[in-house]
């Protein structure tokens, strides 16, 4: 049994090796040569999984080790015989915790507060759910979108996204990027959306970057139709618009889903169909993420809002911002060679009885102690 894995997927090296003859690639390796005598592929989104790439080979099983599949040619594997997975939900609490902590620096930095803003969120899956209630946690008001989920629920839980061009403060989306058909995504935010815009609101993309026009997006703010943007991913990455690089709030260079909680639980997904398949137990106890570096955070020696410093200690997305605007020719370096953070659920908070100890505990944060 041959595997080829991108090596960029932490956590998984040493596990598989006692069960077959497992490679080790960069994405740009991971070419129609190398695949030909490979059964297994596990692969990020980097990789595309086409004809081009596949056709004569033995592969007959793949697996992203990301929530996307996009860069999966379905209809060919489905032609062909090969299987494939996903990993749905591994990064979603990194979003989450990408998105709050992008949420409260640009509330700081302008000084307002998120109480009582209204939050559009565009898909309802996995992402979208902790962001809503992170949302709801700190008081926003949360408007939901999600067309196939409103189509199969029939409830009065999701708005149309006219609604949520004409009411909210913020719209951030979390859908998968569909080319075509009735759910189409593909620059669900384009000219014509940005023209519906009634509140100037701050747009926010961590999910494809062609699900937002990024030309329209940019022009949008130029005309002021957007007061802001918070940008993770990209339309022709790793090749971004500059002018959109240096206009956004925060921009970073498509890691809002990389935690170290998040790419363990997409390596034990990974190793565990692998383990389905060869039709043996193989044990996920080793692919852990490392502890935090500092693993309490201590908010009394913090002036200002508890919840604003304790999101930010553990995640600030200023640093990756900085980064990329410095040298946005290593998008891909910054990408592949990213340290990798921990979530909320990492961290201890130390804290005098507060109001705040509640809302700090429903984000994760663990044990916060009074002292």
């Amino acid at each position: 049994m041959n595997i080829i894995i991108d090596n960029k997927i932490p956590f998984i090296k040493g596990i598989l090796e006692p069960y077959a003859n497992v490679r080790y690639l960069p994405p740009s390796e991971i070419t129609k040569d190398q695949v030909k005598d490979t059964d297994i592929l596990i692969i990020r989104t980097r990789t595309r999984c086409n004809e081009n790439l596949l056709s004569g080979s033995r592969c007959k099983f793949i697996g992203t080790a990301t929530i996307g599949f996009d860069h999966i040619d379905t209809e060919y594997c489905k032609q062909n015989d090969i299987e494939w997975k996903n990993a749905p939900g591994c990064n979603a609490s990194s979003v989450g915790q990408y998105i709050l902590a992008s949420l409260l620096l640009h509330a700081e930095q302008n000084n307002y507060s998120l109480k009582g803003k209204k939050i559009g969120i565009v898909g309802v899956g996995h992402v979208g759910s902790i962001v809503a209630h992170h949302c709801r946690t700190i008081g926003m008001t949360v408007l939901l979108n999600d067309p196939p989920r409103a189509n199969t629920e029939q409830n009065d839980t999701f708005v149309s996204l006219d609604t949520i061009a004409e009411e909210c403060d913020f719209i951030t989306f979390h859908t998968p990027l569909n080319r075509t058909g009735i759910y189409r995504s593909f620059h669900l935010a384009d000219n014509s959306f940005f023209k519906k815009l009634r509140k100037q609101p701050v747009i926010i993309n961590s999910s494809r970057g062609e699900v937002v026009d990024n030309k329209a997006l940019l022009t949008a703010y130029q005309k002021k139709e957007i007061s802001d943007i918070i940008i993770d991913c990209w339309e022709n990455e790793p090749d971004i618009l500059p002018e959109l690089l240096e206009s956004a709030f925060i921009a970073t260079p498509h890691i809002a889903g990389y935690s170290a909680d998040g790419k363990s639980n997409a390596s034990r997904a990974m190793v565990r169909e692998i383990s389905r398949i060869l039709g043996i137990e193989i044990d996920t106890s080793k692919i852990t993420p490392p502890p935090a570096p500092f693993p309490e955070i201590d908010l009394n020696v913090c002036s200002g809002d508890p919840i604003t410093n304790a999101v930010i200690a553990s995640y600030d997305p200023r640093t990756d911002t900085t980064n990329l605007r410095s040298a946005p020719e290593q998008f891909e370096n910054l990408r592949g060679n990213y340290g990798l953070r921990r979530e909320f659920g990492a961290y201890k908070i130390m804290l005098p009885a507060s109001e705040k100890i509640p809302v700090l505990k429903e984000l994760g944060f663990i044990s916060p102690s009074k002292s």
